[in-house]
């Protein structure tokens, strides 16, 4: 099957941000989750595959159709959960549900109704009246029944509590399973990236460093606890130390350049994601 999404030389300048240039390709049955510091571009992303802000150069293809073109099709074939929405305030959830469904043919009405009831979503409300969390079980629950092959999903658990994001990650999973279909999202926590991306990608002051399967980045960032002083140089791999450890990326090489130089080490292991994430997001 083809790419379901394919971004090519895109860029954007948005007043003291520059975005891009990216590239970037989503594949059906893949989760790839996008990381990056506050302001440097995630959202903007989105925006621009969604066609919402208009890009400067560049292409973006839902499953081989130019999003700003004339042919709209593809809107029926991608669903984006913002982190904010506009417009839903006054209209109760059971509204939102009888007007989002009639605009998607393959709509699921059973998995509506299951993560109404999963989520504990009260439906007769205003959007207005909803706490936070409640919104963003709701905004959650108009998404994944749409069953289009592509959800991008903007910062999808910031709001929720332990029990409704842990069932959010069930229901995730559940929904990968269907057929060939996709996520992209983005997110600040580390136990949900742990738990379902296949692929990371590194938004930096606008620029996509890196697109990482997740179990190698973890298998190649290491932590030497050194019994000795270091050399003052830049060891092979080497990506950040203390005067106890030394972090890599290149385990291979820099065990190598330890052995050469006949330099011990006492103890390494892998580091959590949420270090790894750090130090990809911070390096300069």
């Amino acid at each position: 099957m083809t790419s379901l999404l394919k971004i090519v030389d895109v860029e954007k300048n948005v007043d003291t941000l520059h975005l891009g240039p990216i590239h970037l390709t989503i594949e059906p049955g893949t989760i790839t989750t996008m990381v990056g510091a506050n302001g440097a571009g995630k959202s903007t992303l989105f925006k621009l595959i969604m066609n919402l802000v208009k890009r400067d150069t560049g292409s973006i293809q839902l499953l081989d159709i130019e999003t700003n073109g004339s042919d709209e099709s593809w809107k029926q074939h991608i669903t984006y959960q913002a982190q904010t929405v506009i417009g839903w305030e006054p209209f109760t959830g059971t509204k939102l549900k009888d007007f989002i469904s009639s605009l998607y043919p393959h709509w699921n009405e059973a998995l509506f109704q299951k993560m109404v009831d999963l989520l504990q979503i009260p439906l007769d409300e205003r959007f207005a009246k909803l706490s936070q969390g409640n919104q963003q079980k709701l905004q959650l629950a108009l998404a994944l029944p749409r069953n289009t092959p592509l959800l991008l999903l903007d910062e999808p658990t910031s709001f929720l509590d332990i029990p409704a994001k842990q069932k959010l990650m069930d229901l995730l999973v559940e929904w990968m399973e269907q057929g060939d279909r996709a996520i992209f999202m983005t997110s600040h926590q580390s136990a949900d990236i742990m738990k379902l991306s296949d692929y990371i990608v590194v938004l930096r002051n606008g620029k996509l460093m890196n697109k990482f399967e997740k179990e190698s980045l973890i298998h190649r960032h290491r932590r030497y606890w050194i019994g000795e002083q270091l050399p003052e140089e830049g060891i092979p791999g080497e990506i950040g130390r203390s005067t106890r450890y030394l972090i890599s990326n290149a385990p291979e090489q820099t065990e190598s350049f330890l052995q050469q130089e006949q330099i011990t080490w006492t103890q390494q292991e892998s580091l959590d994601l949420e270090e790894i994430l750090t130090q990809l997001i911070e390096r300069r």
